[in-house]
């Protein structure tokens, strides 16, 4: 497995990232139980590695017609 620094040094496997996803919804509920089927699509290209959670968070941004935030 390569490093890849768009995930950081804690989500570089699936398992990892989909343990990051679980770590950021007990902290915001929201992010679970108010998340769109578009929000729940992206949960899981971020859990195969397909995109970062800075992408998660802009394309869940742009979709809800809001500027992306500055992270």
């Amino acid at each position: 497995m390569s490093y890849d620094p768009k995930f950081g040094p804690n989500a570089q496997t699936p398992e990892q990232r989909a343990y990051v996803l679980r770590q950021l919804q007990s902290v915001n509920p929201n992010l679970k139980t108010k998340a769109s089927a578009y929000a729940h699509e992206l949960y899981a290209r971020y859990i195969a590695g397909e995109v970062s959670w800075l992408r998660v968070r802009e394309l869940l941004d742009l979709a809800a017609g809001r500027a992306p935030r500055a992270y």
